[in-house]
């Protein structure tokens, strides 16, 4: 068809088509480059190796636990409390002991990550309970902790006798983790129940209405008691 003819076709269309006609065919319209023939298998991460990996971990902490051995793999851990509102019910393993907590149990900071402690100076305590708490908790690993001397036949304060050296390098009553002798549990100190077990003394709302009220209407029963006073003075006179 020629374009005279189009013209013509589109002349009569009525005028809301027409203008939707010529807006389809504005642009360019050009397709896009899609790239379709990319190699995406060489990009594919697949987990295969999952067992061999797993494998691997296991003798990399068995190599790991025999290398320190007879000391513990891992540190110990002061209990911290979870933040927010909604888990500080909970408690966990922290980073490390403050410098409050290790002074207070009578450790020497420098000392501390070479017995098997682990330090956080950045640290801060908050409340004397979970000072207490892991200041009890030093005490009894360091009434549990086995000390060699640096030097064999020279022994200083604080390291251990003959007979705990023998017994500690023949592996007799030795611990690998230090969780599983100081470990930190959760106790449950809430008890729930129906509401009608929990009988309330006075009523919340009513009283927190009420205490609202009485500190809204201050000036007013202020105004209106110092009005009383003097129509009582002035009726007097």
């Amino acid at each position: 068809m020629a374009p005279t003819q189009i013209r013509k076709a589109i002349v009569h269309f009525p005028r809301q088509l027409t203008s939707t006609i010529l807006e389809a065919i504005k642009h360019n319209q050009q397709i896009p480059h899609n790239h379709f023939r990319k190699d995406w298998q060489r990009r594919v991460r697949t987990h295969f190796d999952q067992p061999g990996s797993k494998k691997r971990r296991r003798q990399a902490r068995i190599d790991k636990a025999a290398k320190v051995a007879p000391r513990p793999v891992d540190k110990l851990r002061p209990v911290v409390r979870c933040p927010s509102i909604k888990y500080n019910r909970r408690v966990r393993a922290g980073r490390g002991f403050s410098l409050a907590e290790l002074k207070a149990a009578g450790i020497p900071r420098k000392l501390a990550p070479t017995i098997g402690i682990s330090v956080d100076p950045r640290r801060q305590n908050i409340s004397e309970e979970s000072l207490a708490a892991n200041v009890e908790r030093l005490n009894e690993y360091k009434g549990r902790l086995i000390l060699f001397p640096r030097r064999v036949g020279k022994t200083k304060s604080g390291d251990a006798s003959v007979d705990d050296v023998k017994a500690a390098k023949s592996g007799e009553n030795i611990l690998r983790h230090t969780g599983t002798a100081l470990p930190i549990t959760n106790a449950v100190r809430i008890t729930e129940g129906n509401v009608k077990d929990y009988p309330s003394e006075e009523n919340a709302y009513k009283k927190l209405r009420i205490a609202k009220s009485d500190a809204r209407l201050v000036g007013v029963r202020e105004k209106r008691s110092k009005a009383k006073a003097e129509e009582a003075a002035a009726s007097k006179k």
